[in-house]
């Protein structure tokens, strides 16, 4: 039994920031995972996530509200390796995290990948950088996942700490949840500790619902949800924009 009610993570915290789900579905026939993103000024809340071939972008809603793109424009989403691996992170990690896995087809590409990244220079936030990674055999009808979380680690910018979390025997209906800040704050208190337990739904639809419903309504911006049936059967994505 998993230790955390997702639903209630996000619905008695206002401001999680950027958070990555994954985990197993109930009845352990797919993979899922979900990324949502949030805001509190206009910059960050003027955002819809945008799917290509391939990948998913975040986009101004209105481009002429895009004060500071460095930080906000990336692609939260890239399928790597024919679709055998897919990345999910909350920053433009996501294209370092494809060059190596993808490109230089490094064996543990992840880890060094993220060891070239820090935690981005927001101050004084410093806002961590959260990563994950789904890795996909589909003869076997099996998966496996890992996380990672970049943070400063005196909250003044000058050392990183890198942690990461793998999943290699994923259980049914058993995911992880990681994001960005703990709470609300200025300046906003950093995630810590391990990534929380959370039970899996069955469906994206339901993962979905469980997300967007309970994210704060004046700080939620954006929602992607995917499910990879492992029997390599076609998947299903949904994406929710409150900019629309």
């Amino acid at each position: 039994m998993a230790l955390y009610d997702l639903k209630t993570l996000l619905s008695e915290n206002s401001y999680p920031g950027r958070g990555i789900v994954i985990g197993k579905s109930k009845d352990g026939k797919s993979a899922m995972f979900a990324y949502f993103i949030m805001g509190r000024s206009v910059n960050s809340r003027n955002r819809i996530f945008e799917r290509f071939d391939g990948g998913m972008r975040t986009k101004a809603f209105d481009e002429s509200k895009l004060s500071d793109p460095h930080l906000i424009i990336y692609n939260p989403y890239l399928s790597a390796k024919g679709g055998n691996i897919d990345i999910i992170t909350n920053g433009d990690q996501t294209n370092t995290i494809f060059d190596y896995i993808n490109e230089a087809n490094h064996p543990f590409g992840f880890e060094e990948a993220c060891g070239v990244r820090e935690f981005e220079d927001d101050a004084p936030n410093f806002t961590p950088r959260i990563s994950g990674i789904l890795f996909y055999c589909f003869p076997r009808n099996t998966f496996a996942y890992k996380m990672s979380i970049l943070k400063s680690a005196d909250g003044r910018g000058e050392s990183c700490r890198r942690y990461f979390y793998d999943y290699v025997q994923p259980e049914d209906g058993i995911g992880h949840f990681i994001h960005t800040y703990k709470c609300d704050g200025n300046p906003i208190p950093s995630f810590y500790g391990e990534p929380e337990e959370v039970e899996m739904p069955n469906t994206a639809k339901e993962l979905a619902d469980i997300c967007w419903e309970n994210l704060n309504e004046d700080n939620k911006v954006s929602l992607f949800v995917r499910q990879i049936p492992l029997d390599g059967s076609e998947p299903t994505e949904i994406i929710i924009n409150k900019n629309n």
